[in-house]
């Protein structure tokens, strides 16, 4: 041994003289029993890394596969870095968190809610915090008065990628964009515009508005309606408003029932002025006729009256009594020649009677 550690190490690993005979299943069974000292309940160890393995595996088997439902898409992942856009369906993916696979609903409306919350609403950023829902209602009209408005906003996502990479916390944004476009478009207006007659313009511009500043921001949202709720006046000047808003209301009731009732009469007169007025045309082309008829017949009987005044003298006269005598029921003669009257034998009623 002395003259070994004499050499100057040329005993050593790289040394030139005869090297030990090393078996492996030897430093194996070694290693399985220091580990078996170390650890409590040495003879079940194997068990334990069998157990240990077939968790590893099964977590694996486990985080591999994923489902989109059909109205979804998902967002693939790998180590943080977009990968691809996956469809709906069962699919495959790296598993223990190397591929991660976000699911965005993007054929499904989502909506969010100012001024009111849905008990059972899934999505944190549909209802307000307690702490906004008063706060985020009151505004200040354009003629300076106040007014607490309650509306809804109905949206799609329609770009998945800039919904989640190009703006923090998206929809969260979205409340605050139209929160700020809501203050503005009812700022511009008066608090008689906001409460009544200026419902529909509020909501057009509106939606307009935030359509706008979600592209501007690649937001990755498409705004499909604003709708207006609940538009109170604050609670100490409910009552007079209400009031106002019942007068304006009686008004327009007023006025429907004025324009049902010349839409009923005026028609109806218009009819009768185009019934009496062809009417009196009729009885003008009548008379017009008539009178040209007769005209004519007298024209005629006067060229004949001047050829025989005494024939056409005559024949006027009996056909003159022709027309008289069938209306008179009891009829007289009265003789020229003898001056004397002499009463008419009724032949009808002698003809009447049969033998």
């Amino acid at each position: 041994m002395s003259s070994h550690n004499g050499n100057g190490g040329q005993g050593g690993p790289w040394s030139s003289g005869p090297k030990p005979n090393i078996n492996i299943e030897d430093l194996v069974r070694q290693g399985q029993d220091r580990l078996k000292q170390m650890l409590p309940g040495g003879g079940s160890t194997q068990k334990l890394i069998v157990l240990g393995a077939l968790a590893l595996v099964g977590l694996g088997a486990w985080t591999s596969y994923y489902t989109v439902p059909s109205d979804s898409v998902a967002v693939l992942q790998r180590f943080g870095k977009y990968l691809k856009e996956v469809p709906p369906g069962l699919h495959f993916k790296l598993p223990l968190g190397i591929d991660t696979a976000t699911i965005v609903p993007v054929k499904r409306q989502l909506k969010q809610e100012f001024g009111f919350s849905t008990p059972s609403a899934g999505d944190p950023y549909q209802s307000p915090r307690r702490r906004d829902q008063k706060r985020e209602t009151q505004m200040v009209t354009g003629d300076l008065n106040a007014a607490l408005v309650e509306w809804v906003i109905q949206y799609r996502i329609s770009e998945p990628i800039k919904f989640l990479f190009e703006v923090r916390k998206p929809s969260e944004t979205l409340r605050y964009v139209s929160e700020s476009v809501m203050r503005e478009v009812v700022g511009d207006r008066t608090v008689d515009e906001v409460i009544t007659i200026g419902r529909q313009e509020i909501e057009s511009e509106a939606l307009t508005k935030m359509q706008a500043l979600s592209t501007k921001y690649a937001m990755g949202i498409s705004i499909d309606q604003v709708q207006l709720k609940n538009i109170n006046p604050p609670q100490p000047v409910q009552e007079s408003f209400n009031e106002v808003n019942q007068a304006q209301q009686e008004k327009e009731k007023l006025i429907n029932e004025a324009r049902r009732d010349y839409n009923k009469v005026i028609p109806l007169a218009e009819g009768e002025k185009d019934q009496r007025i062809r009417e009196a045309d009729g009885y003008r082309l009548k008379r017009v006729n008539e009178a040209e008829g007769d005209a004519a017949r007298f024209n005629a009987l006067l060229a004949e009256y001047s050829k025989a005044p005494e024939v056409t003298r005559r024949r006027i006269y009996l056909e003159t009594l022709q027309e008289v005598m069938p209306g008179i029921r009891s009829k007289i003669i009265v003789d020229e020649q003898t001056r004397g009257i002499l009463p008419l034998l009724n032949l009808d009623n002698k003809m009447s009677v049969r033998p």
